[in-house]
């Protein structure tokens, strides 16, 4: 039947459709091969029922017979569809033709799906193991800030004691990888073994800690007594250092009881937990009976250093420990843990989907994809700036490149960029003016791989992005490379930006009490001076083009060209925070 069909089609094929129609031959589609594969009753039954022509020409005598017929016809169009149906292959109804196949077109591997739901999912190295579950938080403010931690001087120190001393390991997880190799959606295909140990029996209060979810942050856990834990951090994938973002579960809690949690591998010296600061907790009884996501927590906070050390290559170094008691108030629950309060790469994703599917946010906010990380992740970049029917308005307009989240641990900095963007696309007047006068080139998420797998610092290539700015390395620094690119581009737009270099703001965490940071990530002059190249010049035509550029006279810069003095940095800092854009209410990062 279908080889007699095939030479009936009108095909007028492309040479994507041909291979792709050579390909389908090979696997028995359009030659019969196939026909009892997708089926399980005999084609002629098949033919005899569900029976279609696909050629136009017809007798004169069966005319009035096809237009008795159409009617019918056209009820099995659906269930005939779903029949045929391929990966490849769609079907459509024509007149005198029946159903007529033609090949999907071929997606485009940056486009950004509309459709409501996830977009791409978050890609984890292949041979980390990852829950199958997704992990979900609501959205919460506090109706009033939440006060600083007021040391009393009281504080305990506990010592690391460790299963040496009689500690037992209820967690355990490290990846043995030593650098990256390739990446797939949901980790390590084998899928998560099982970590946590088996309670002994109902009245078995051991907690059940787990952090194999998109950005957690967990290493071992040793129980020390029914109610104190040793946690340890995992390093940045691939490196030997970094350790301050964490975020953990634990499961199997009781009430009216005060556990002690030690987290005994931090690296710094000194940390705003000895300032007020607090370690955030969300409680999933809390959500749901509440309606209380996430809330900063924790009594007897204490930062100091431990009787454990590392080596460097400047000698031994000390460890240093945060202990925090805290108290749960429902049994039987599940609690989360972390440095500050998350924000993860789905997070971004569903923000972002939020705004493509608003009638309004989307005609002022365009987004596209700037490059893939090296696990594959989409690094997205936002164009602002209020639609103009005529070309030379654009050109007039100065560009703001604004990017974030360069250290994956820094997540404050990914809800300021939130408040900053939901400012920007509202319909308040300084929003509008702003939106009239400069484009926006805002990158969102610059780690995102970091992000997934809940690195403080480094991405995958095991180093720090915000210290290679000045990289050529395209493959190993994507989001670096591309960024600065974007930038000599002036801006990213096509001539859209005239009027002196584009501007670029970072936000970032800081460890100052109290205070955000809004700053240049690296000096202005990205292209290297040829004056300053310390390279042997051999041509008298070079030595004369050298001289000649020391000896020019200097030009005063341009107000476009001047650098972003801190106090001018300083000044917009606060201007964001008395217009609400910031929040000032969190202690910053340590």
């Amino acid at each position: 039947m279908f080889e007699s069909a095939e030479s009936e089609m009108p095909f007028d094929l492309n040479p994507y459709d041909s291979f792709m129609r050579k390909h389908l031959e090979h696997y028995g589609y359009y030659t019969g091969r196939n026909q009892g594969y997708r089926t399980n009753f005999a084609l002629a039954d098949w033919e005899k029922t569900y029976g279609y022509q696909l050629s136009s020409s017809a007798s004169s005598d069966n005319e009035g017979s096809e237009s008795d017929s159409d009617n019918q016809k056209n009820g099995d169009n659906k269930l005939q569809e779903e029949l045929l149906r391929t990966t490849q292959l769609v079907y459509s109804y024509q007149d005198g033709k029946g159903m007529v196949p033609r090949l999907r077109e071929p997606r485009n591997l940056y486009a950004l799906a509309k459709e409501l739901g996830p977009q791409q999912a978050a890609r984890w190295p292949s041979d980390i193991q990852v829950l199958n579950e997704k992990v979900k938080h609501i959205r919460y403010v506090p109706p009033t800030r939440e006060p600083f931690y007021k040391p009393t001087g009281l504080e305990k120190a506990p010592m690391v004691r460790g299963e040496e001393n009689g500690g037992k390991v209820v967690y355990y997880y490290e990846p043995r990888s030593s650098f990256f190799i390739r990446s797939r959606v949901g980790g390590a295909r084998s899928g998560p073994d099982k970590l946590a140990v088996d309670l002994e029996g109902p009245d078995d209060t051991t907690l059940l800690f787990e952090s194999r979810f998109e950005s957690g942050n967990l290493s071992k856990a040793v129980k020390v007594n029914e109610t104190d834990y040793e946690l340890w951090l995992r390093y940045d994938l691939y490196t030997n250092k970094h350790t301050q973002w964490f975020y953990f579960r634990v499961k199997n809690t009781r009430p009216n009881m005060t556990y002690r949690f030690t987290i005994v591998n931090f690296m710094k010296s000194d940390s705003l937990y000895n300032y007020g600061m607090r370690p955030v907790m969300y409680s999933e009884k809390n959500a749901q009976h509440k309606k209380i996501g996430w809330i900063r927590g924790g009594s007897d906070i204490k930062y100091y250093k431990n009787n454990l050390k590392y080596e460097t290559t400047r000698g031994d170094k000390p460890f240093y420990s945060l202990t925090f008691t805290v108290q749960f108030p429902y049994a039987h629950d599940t609690v989360y843990f972390a440095h500050c309060y998350p924000y993860t790469y789905t997070d971004l994703q569903d923000y972002l989907l939020e705004c493509s599917n608003d009638p309004i946010k989307s005609k002022i906010c365009k987004q596209r994809v700037l490059c893939r990380t090296l696990a594959g992740n989409l690094v997205y970049v936002l164009t602002i700036t209020s639609p103009s029917q005529n070309p030379e308005d654009i050109k007039h307009k100065k560009a703001v490149v604004i990017t974030s989240r360069v250290h994956p641990g820094e997540c404050n900095a990914s809800w300021m960029m939130k408040g900053f963007l939901d400012y920007l696309v509202g319909n308040s007047a300084d929003a509008k003016l702003l939106r009239d006068t400069f484009i926006f080139k805002i990158v969102p998420m610059l780690n995102p791989d970091g992000v997934v797998v809940g690195n403080y610092r480094c991405s995958l290539a095991g180093r720090d992005l915000n210290r290679n700015y000045k990289t050529v390395l395209k493959d190993s620094y994507p989001s670096v490379w591309h960024t600065k690119n974007m930038i000599r581009s002036d801006g990213g737009s096509d001539s859209s930006v005239s009027d002196g270099p584009p501007v670029h703001l970072q936000f970032a965490a800081t460890r100052e009490k109290g205070r955000v940071r809004v700053s240049t990530p690296y000096p202005t002059d990205m292209v290297e001076d040829p004056i300053k190249k310390k390279k042997k010049l051999k041509s008298k035509k070079e030595r004369d083009r050298v001289r000649s550029l020391k000896e020019e006279p200097k030009k005063a810069p341009t107000p476009a060209e001047r650098p972003l003095s801190n106090d001018y940095l300083e000044a917009l800092t606060n201007a964001y925070i008395r217009n609400g854009l910031l929040m000032n209410n969190d202690p910053g990062m340590s």
